[in-house]
């Protein structure tokens, strides 16, 4: 089964790494950033360090890019845990088989420690995309999941941005030296981020 989900992903990986120096990276940047914020299994991270070592010059604007993407994504993501969660909001729960991690963040969002958990899933890997839905469902006040994902997801894209920015060469040498490694990582690490669900706070 881990298999079989590793190929799955490492598939959708080398799809999205694809489009890296094509002439519609950006949009599919955006798209991506947004999709992935209430549906999408992969982070944009792929496509912006594929785009950040194809052009590092372009790093920042695909930042920018990425994190209006995630943001606006998670804003509909925020809709429909509010306004759709007995249809579509179930259905991507019960897709990643997230019940039980569905529990612990409505847990989370209902106590004091609610902000600071929707800023973990906004800056780390783990999926951001049951966080916003979830957001929505517990009526957590919308300017202040906007503000939170803004710098969350901000922080996240611009130091990836940043590194490839003004480090480019180096940066780039590095993972040209490791990227085979580093693939794996990154599938372990987007899998351990689901699994992780169970465990945080």
């Amino acid at each position: 089964m881990l298999d079989k989900i590793k190929s799955h992903i490492l598939g959708l990986k080398l799809w999205m790494e694809s489009y890296a120096e094509k002439p519609q990276a950006m949009f599919m940047l955006f798209f991506i950033s947004f999709i992935e914020s209430s549906v999408f299994p992969l982070p944009p991270d792929i496509l912006l360090v594929a785009i950040a070592i194809a052009s590092p010059r372009l790093s920042i604007k695909a930042a920018a890019l990425c994190t209006v993407g995630s943001v606006f994504g998670g804003a509909f993501g925020y809709f429909i845990g509010y306004s759709l969660m007995s249809t579509i909001g179930n259905s991507i729960v019960d897709f990643y088989h997230a019940q039980e991690v569905w529990k612990l963040i409505v847990d989370k969002y209902n106590s004091e420690t609610g902000i600071w958990f929707l800023a973990i899933a906004a800056f780390t890997p783990v999926p951001y995309k049951i966080s916003t839905i979830a957001a929505g469902a517990t009526l957590m006040d919308f300017w202040t999941f906007i503000l939170v994902s803004v710098i969350g997801r901000g922080a996240r894209f611009f130091l990836v941005g940043g590194l490839f920015y003004f480090f480019g060469s180096t940066v780039k040498a590095y993972i040209d030296k490791y990227f085979d490694k580093l693939s794996i990582v990154l599938v372990i690490g987007i899998i351990a981020g689901f699994i992780a669900l169970k465990f945080i706070l």
